[in-house]
């Protein structure tokens, strides 16, 4: 395990369950570079525990969220917390692949999505890259992902490179800047460039937008993930 670049990240779970929350607790806070902030039981209580967070400046880089809670689902607790903390990555957390919340979830601005049943250090896994905005998603959830938003293959954009359209596969299968750059035979550096890029090109926000983008015009490959 490899520490994060800019010390602790500040870790906020929510799940309606308190035996999965307490779960998540008690993995993610024996990881070192991980800091348990808080927890909550629903979409609300977490909002109004970020706003308390915010103002002792305890505010979380990663939220942890179940998709599946009443009255507030995740979906939505994920929409309004993006839109009021534009910083705070949120992992999507579920016990099923669910096409609908998979894609409710992306669009709603989650940085990754893993099932419940994941392995924690899976888990882990995903809320480190969030904490670098990289898309992650479990191995299901991406099948899944691919399968509902594939479309048939259409002229891209004349301004994007082949590199970039390579790129662009590679994020679709949630591929972090330094897979692609192992896989390409490029630095690091350069991976971030071209992602850059291609963000500018697209006149998309974020590489999860980007990612979308890729499965949605057929560039991801079926066994992604």
């Amino acid at each position: 395990m490899e520490p994060d670049p800019g010390g602790q990240i500040r870790v906020l779970v929510v799940d309606d369950q308190a035996v999965v929350r307490r779960g998540l607790l008690a993995y993610l806070a024996s990881e070192p570079d991980l800091d348990i902030v808080g927890d909550a039981e629903g979409g609300a209580e977490a909002l109004d525990l970020l706003v308390r967070l915010d103002s002792e400046g305890r505010r979380p880089n990663v939220v942890l969220m179940d998709l599946k809670m009443e009255p507030v689902d995740g979906v939505e607790s994920t929409r309004q917390i993006r839109a009021r903390y534009a910083d705070v990555e949120v992992v999507a957390l579920t016990s099923f692949a669910d096409e609908e919340r998979v894609r409710g979830a992306l669009e709603a601005g989650a940085t990754g999505y893993v099932l419940k049943d994941a392995e924690p250090e899976e888990v882990a896994a995903a809320v480190r890259a969030a904490r670098h905005g990289d898309l992650r998603l479990g191995a299901d959830v991406a099948h899944t992902l691919v399968a509902s938003l594939r479309a048939p293959r259409r002229e891209y954009p004349p301004e994007l490179t082949a590199r970039e359209l390579e790129i662009l596969r590679l994020l679709g299968e949630g591929r972090a800047n330094k897979e692609i750059a192992a896989e390409l035979g490029i630095s690091e550096r350069t991976a971030r460039t071209h992602v850059s890029n291609i963000l500018r090109k697209l006149g998309l926000s974020s590489r999860t937008k980007a990612a979308l983008w890729a499965v949605r015009e057929g560039l991801a490959a079926n066994d992604a993930g």
